[in-house]
C-alpha cells in the first residue's frame, strides 16, 4: 500500500497530465490506474516488491497489451523487467526519469527535495500563453527522451488550451505513432492535413503509417511523391533512405545515400550507411573504402560497434590492448628510426590531435531510425524527424 507522500505525489502528476482516471486500486507494489483513454498506469513505489509475474500481468492487464501501459518506478527496475516490458511495447519511467518529470511538474517537495524556483515569466505574454508554452516544452522534452505516453499527455493538454495550434497536434500524432497506435495515428495526421493540406509532417506521418501498416511500396511512393515537388527536401530524402534500408532494398538506398552526399559530403554517419549499401550491393571494395572514409571524418569505434548491431552486422573488431609489463621488467627503449619521432619511419608522423575539439557532427538531417531488421546510420537523431519510422515498432510486436 503506498504511502501518504507517495499517494499525494500520484495524484499531482495525474492533475498535471490532465488525465481522466476510470478507475484505480492500490496493490502491494503501490497503485493501478486505469484512464478513460485507455491506459493503464503502473506506479511502483517500492520495485524490491516487483516480481516479474507481476510485470507480465500489468502486461496482460494492459488495454490492448503493453502497448498501452505505463510504469512509473521511484527506483530503477531489474534489467530483466525492464527487458519484458520494452519487448511487450510499454512505456517505462523510473529512476532519475521518474524523479525529474516530479521535479519539472514542481511535485519535487513529495520526494523530498526542496522546490525549485521557476523561471520568470516574460511580461508580455498572457497567462494562457505561458501554459502553452509550457506544456509544449514539457511534451518535447519527453518526445525527446523517447518517451512518447508522456509526450502524448503534454501535447493533449496544450490542444485543449488552443485546439488550431498545429504544432500539438502534429506532436499527438507522433506519439501515437511512436506508441505504435495506428489507426489513432492516421486519424491525427489525417486532422492536421485536414486543417493544412500542405502540412509537411502530416504528409510524411500518414506515410509511415502506411509502412508501419505492412505496405512498404506505399509508404516510399509517398516519400517519392513529396521529393517530385521538392527534390531539395533533404528531411524527406532521409525517411526515403530509412524506408528502403528497413525493407533491404539496398541499390534504391545507395542511390539516394549519394544524392544526399552530394549536399553533406563529409557526413560520417551517411558515408557509413552507404559502406553498408556497398557490402549489401556486393561491392566490397567500395564498402571498405566509403568505411574508411567515415572513420576518417569522426565516426567513433563505439558509435560503429552501435550502428553495426542495429543493421545486424558483424560489429568490427576491438583494438587490442597491449598486456601489462609485469612488475620488475625493464621494457627497452625505442630508437628513432626516421624523422616521423620514435619508432615511425619518415613520412608517417601523425598530427597531435588538437586539444578540446570534439567528434564532428553530422549536418546532414537525421536520417530516422528504424525498428525491426535494420536502423538507420544516425539513430540519434532529432526526435520530430523520426515520425516516419516510430510506427516500425508496431510491426514489429506483431
Amino acid at each position: 500500500m503506498a504511502d501518504v507522500a507517495f499517494a499525494e505525489l500520484i495524484a499531482g502528476l495525474t492533475e498535471a497530465f490532465g488525465q481522466q482516471m476510470g478507475s484505480s486500486r492500490q496493490i502491494p507494489e503501490g497503485v493501478l490506474l486505469r484512464t478513460t483513454d485507455g491506459f493503464l498506469y503502473a506506479f511502483i513505489e517500492d520495485t524490491a516488491r516487483l516480481s516479474l509475474i507481476t510485470v507480465e500481468r500489468f502486461i496482460t492487464e494492459s488495454p490492448g497489451g503493453g502497448k498501452r501501459l505505463i510504469l512509473f518506478a521511484r527506483g530503477r527496475l531489474p534489467l530483466a523487467f525492464t527487458e519484458a516490458l520494452q519487448r511487450a511495447g510499454a512505456t517505462v519511467v523510473e529512476g532519475g526519469h521518474f524523479s525529474e518529470l516530479a521535479r519539472s511538474l514542481g511535485l519535487g517537495s513529495f520526494l523530498g527535495e526542496e522546490p525549485r524556483p521557476g523561471p520568470a515569466p516574460a511580461a508580455r505574454l498572457l497567462p494562457s500563453a505561458h501554459l502553452l508554452d509550457a506544456l509544449m516544452g514539457r511534451a518535447r522534452t519527453w518526445s525527446e527522451w523517447g518517451v512518447p505516453a508522456i509526450a502524448l499527455r503534454f501535447y493533449r493538454q496544450a490542444a485543449e488550451l488552443k485546439p488550431e495550434f498545429l504544432p500539438a497536434r502534429i506532436g499527438i500524432a507522433h506519439s501515437l505513432l511512436a506508441l505504435g497506435l495506428l489507426p489513432e495515428a492516421r486519424e491525427a495526421y489525417a486532422a492536421v492535413r485536414a486543417a493544412e493540406p500542405t502540412h509537411l509532417e502530416a504528409r510524411l506521418g500518414l506515410a509511415a503509417v502506411q509502412g508501419a501498416e505492412g505496405h512498404p511500396e506505399l509508404e516510399v511512393a509517398a516519400y517519392r511523391e513529396l521529393l517530385a515537388e521538392d527534390p531539395t527536401r533533404l528531411s524527406v530524402r532521409a525517411h526515403l533512405v530509412a524506408a528502403l534500408v528497413d525493407h533491404q532494398h539496398w541499390e534504391a538506398a545507395r542511390n539516394e545515400i549519394e544524392r544526399m552526399l552530394e549536399t553533406v559530403p563529409e557526413d560520417a554517419y551517411l558515408r557509413f550507411l552507404l559502406s553498408v549499401a556497398f557490402e549489401k550491393s556486393g561491392s566490397a571494395h567500395r564498402a571498405s573504402e566509403e568505411r574508411a572514409h567515415a572513420r576518417s571524418l569522426g565516426l567513433a569505434p563505439d558509435r560503429e560497434r552501435q550502428l553495426c548491431e542495429h543493421l545486424g552486422l558483424s560489429p568490427p573488431p576491438r583494438a587490442e590492448t597491449p598486456s601489462p609489463v609485469p612488475a620488475g621488467v625493464a621494457t627497452p627503449a625505442v630508437e628513432p628510426s626516421g624523422a616521423g619521432g620514435p619508432g615511425i619511419p619518415d613520412g608517417e608522423a601523425e598530427a597531435p590531435a588538437a586539444p578540446g575539439v570534439p567528434e564532428p557532427a553530422p549536418t546532414a538531417p537525421a536520417v530516422p531510425a528504424r525498428k525491426g531488421r535494420a536502423r538507420s546510420a544516425s539513430a540519434a537523431g532529432d526526435s520530430r524527424r523520426r515520425s516516419g519510422s516510430a510506427g516500425r515498432r508496431s510491426r514489429k510486436a506483431k
